[in-house]
This record gives structure tokens, sequence and C-alpha cells, in this order.
């Protein structure tokens, strides 16, 4: 396989992982270099792993996973995201501090919502006699470093005092989208058509 389908198959993954990425930065606001490192290492770790397992795993895990992948998804998805736009209607007098969605079962939860996808493209090097290592690595490369920027970018998004409890609650709604959308492209709603 040519580096530049390798290449834009990490692209493609990767968007999710940017999306969530800015979302997170906004509700974050200010974003410190621990949290950068957390939440960009696990979701590159993420993205390398999952073609690795889809690949090791075969027609075997994708036939078993392939059935209900993009409801995780969107369940893990859905839920982070409701929780930020209850968080940003929270009107909390003492201006709490709000949980650090890059530590915990969120950032888990976030990390396997965005790289679930990766699993079919490890099925797909498989079944193409692809050795998987090499575009694994690139996958998570370039996840990392679009998580990277999008957290960057979504906390200079919701610094901003006056936009950031706008910009919170459109970082949820996002995510929200986010899990929809991979429901659109596995044909869920086929029947509203």
């Amino acid at each position: 396989m040519e580096l530049i389908n390798i290449f834009a198959i990490a692209v493609a993954l990767a968007m999710d992982a940017f999306a969530v990425a800015i979302a997170t930065g906004v509700t974050l606001k200010t974003v410190s270099p621990r949290q950068s490192f957390r939440l960009s290492w696990h979701f590159g770790l993420f993205q390398f792993l999952m073609p690795v397992i889809g690949w090791f795993g075969g027609e075997t895990v994708y036939k078993f996973v392939q059935h209900y992948d993009h409801w995780v998804a969107f369940v893990l998805l859905a839920f982070v995201g409701g929780h930020m736009i209850r968080e940003a209607f929270e009107k909390d007098e003492h201006e709490e501090e709000k949980k650090d969605p890059t530590k915990g079962m969120r950032m888990v939860m976030l990390s396997v919502a965005t790289s679930i996808d990766a699993l079919a493209i490890g099925f797909s090097l498989s079944m193409i006699d692809v050795r998987v290592f090499f575009p694994a690595v690139i996958i998570g490369i370039v996840a990392l470093m679009f998580t990277l920027v999008g957290l960057h970018l979504g906390a200079k998004l919701g610094s901003g005092s006056r936009i950031a409890h706008y910009a919170e609650i459109a970082g949820g709604v996002v995510l929200v989208v986010i899990g929809l959308n991979i429901l659109y492209k596995h044909n869920v709603f086929a029947f509203l058509k």
C-alpha cells in the first residue's frame, strides 16, 4: 500500500478525534501540557491499536463487532456530549471546576469512540494481505497530531468569556452529531427514506 493512501486513511480516521479534541479544548478553556499529552497520547494509542486488533482478529472479530460498533461509538459520544451540554447549562454559584475530559473513564470512552472505525481498517488490511504495523503507526501519529491541534484550537475558542458558554454547548452538540453521523454511515436511518 502506498504511503499517500495510508496517509489519506489516517487523516480520514483522525477527523473524529480532531472534532472531539476541539470540543474538549472548548470545555477546558486552558490546556496544560499534561492534558495535551494525555489526550493526544490516548487518542493516538487507540487509533494505533484498533487497526492492529482488527488485523489480528481478522474476520472473526470483525464479524462479531460490525453489527454494533457504530452503536457503541454513538452511545459513548452522546453520553459525553450530553454531559457537556448539561454542564454548560448548570448554574454553579461556586463555579466548581468541571470534570476534566482528559482523565479517567471519560477519556477512555472518547478514545474508544473515536477509534472504533479503525478496527475495520485493520480487518481490510488483513484481507488485502498488507502488513499492519507501518499503517497503524502512521494512523496513530496522525491522530496524535490532529488531537493536539484540535485541543489547542478548542481552548482558544473556549477561552473567550463571552462565547465560552455557547462554545461548550456547541462542543457537546458536535459530539452528539458525530455519533449520529456514525449511525448514518452505517445506514441506521435507511428506513426514513
